[in-house]
């Protein structure tokens, strides 16, 4: 796939738009390969790939959390450390509808609706991350740094 080849996706425009500096990583999407899937297929350790999950709590009808690849997020310590009763996962229509991406291509950038960002703290220690870029098979790779630039965010400490 030759540079003009990627996609122009929602993200990217959002991410070009901030001048914020990317190089797109395409790879065949492995359907529930999920980032370990990405990670072989892109020769990356999958600590660096950064997962976008939509959740939503009983004040928020949704938020992104943007965590590392090979860690499993504990909903009732996200719910604790947002000082919430519980934290769901969306399902995939709802998750579609907040964003307007497609599970398996949910990008954190260019979201249909504006939602809080959260971001495990421990990723700015990364030298460079990979995240998706808005489509299956599409991840872009950025300095982490560039995610404070994007959005405003809360840093969290890894909700395990």
């Amino acid at each position: 796939m030759s540079q003009d080849d990627n996609p122009v996706t929602p993200g990217v425009r959002f991410l070009r738009a901030r001048a914020i500096s990317f190089t797109p990583r395409p790879y065949p999407y492995e359907e529930r390969g999920g980032t370990a899937a990405s990670s072989r297929a892109l020769g990356v350790p999958e600590h660096a790939v950064v997962k976008t999950l939509v959740v939503r709590t009983e004040r928020e009808r949704g938020l992104l959390v943007l965590m590392h690849g090979d860690r499993e997020l504990s909903l009732k310590t996200l719910a604790r450390t947002l000082g919430a009763r519980s934290a769901l996962m969306c399902g995939e229509q709802e998750a579609g509808r907040l964003t307007g991406y497609l599970f398996g291509g949910t990008s954190p950038f260019g979201t249909k609706t504006v939602l809080p960002v959260l971001v495990e703290r421990s990723i700015f220690d990364l030298p460079r991350i990979f995240i998706n870029g808005g489509k299956r098979g599409f991840l872009v790779e950025m300095d982490p740094a560039d995610l404070r630039r994007a959005f405003p965010l809360t840093e969290i400490d890894a909700a395990l």
